[in-house]
């Protein structure tokens, strides 16, 4: 038996047999596009709580798991889901409480921190930062960076150029690695193996699943090997970077899965009207989440019209004539 092909697992199965409470937890896509929400939904339902979560600049996926009562912690660029919560709604009210702690860095930071975790290295240099408060405003405390060893020491370290003037740089910023305990991404298609493809922007996410000690691959088709050997250039994450592989179609919805569906603004608008509100956002988690045996169970609450209308476009990969306000 060829053991590559043993990843094939149900969502519900992948999320607890590699999550766990207070697990370092990465998740990709970028504000409206590709969030791995399937996943965001099963971990919120079986219920993990004090985790360490890190994202490029996410949306919808923190916004919810956050909202769910998942996240101790966070270290993301940004956290927003486009004109639908320019901010992310409880993600703002979590922070403005103190329920959870956030450190942030530049877009470009993040997604050095996670290729340095890919390349094995404790920390890559930029010149990222320089002039601003990223650099001098910290999120975890020297308490907190002593009593966590999963903590860098340092948010950052500026130093003086090793090589002089040499490049026109007087001062680099170092950032350091971040490998989580697992990352979860979400893709067009996939084998059985964990071989993926990723089609339009990749965001961070390759870099985040090279980063992290497992993987859990979520995928709108699950396809043979021989289809991804034929064109394997778009190819973009090898089989054996990957631990879990489940087939989830429409995995990312409400945000957007590039070539497959566009995002339900529909959804969206509601949601940031529920998050609004307290008592309104705890109806919401107990109908669509709590409420609903799996992801297929949440996608027909919303209808096959519902889903039919942000299908994509075949020649532009978008939904077309779709109403976005």
């Amino acid at each position: 038996m060829d053991t590559r092909t043993e990843k094939v697992m149900t969502l519900e199965a992948a999320i607890s047999e590699f999550v766990c409470n207070g697990a370092h937890l990465s998740i990709g896509g970028f504000t409206v596009n590709r969030n791995p929400m399937a996943a965001v939904y099963e971990i919120i339902r079986q219920g993990f709580r004090n985790l360490h979560l890190y994202a490029h600049s996410n949306g919808q996926g923190v916004d919810e798991l956050i909202g769910g009562g998942c996240v101790a912690d966070l270290e993301i660029a940004y956290g927003g889901s486009g004109r639908f919560a320019p901010t992310c709604i409880r993600f703002r009210k979590a922070v403005e409480n103190g329920q959870v702690r956030v450190e942030d860095y530049s877009n470009y930071q993040m997604t050095l921190r996670f290729l340095a975790g890919a390349m094995g290295v404790p920390f890559l240099p930029t010149r990222s930062g320089l002039g601003s408060d990223i650099v001098h405003r910290w999120g975890f405390s020297t308490a907190d960076r002593e009593t966590n060893d999963r903590i860098p020491d340092s948010k950052l370290c500026i130093i003086d150029n090793p090589f002089g003037d040499w490049g026109d740089a007087h001062k680099v910023v170092l950032v350091p690695a971040i490998n989580p305990d697992v990352t979860i991404i979400h893709v067009q298609k996939a084998d059985p193996a964990g071989t993926a493809r990723i089609e339009g922007l990749t965001f961070a996410d390759v870099e985040q699943a090279k980063a992290a000690k497992h993987v859990i691959l979520t995928c709108e088709e699950l396809v043979p090997t021989d289809e991804l050997r034929e064109n394997p250039d778009l190819n973009r994450l090898p089989f054996f970077c990957v631990d879990a592989v489940v087939h989830v179609p429409f995995g990312a919805y409400p945000t957007a899965c590039y070539r497959y569906y566009d995002y339900d603004p529909v959804y969206l608008n509601d949601y940031r009207k529920m998050a609004l509100d307290d008592a309104l956002h705890e109806a919401y988690l107990s109908r669509y989440i709590h409420g609903v045996a799996d992801h297929q169970s949440f996608l027909r609450l919303q209808g096959k019209e519902r889903l039919e209308k942000i299908r994509a476009d075949e020649r532009t990969g978008y939904a077309v004539g779709l109403d976005r306000r």
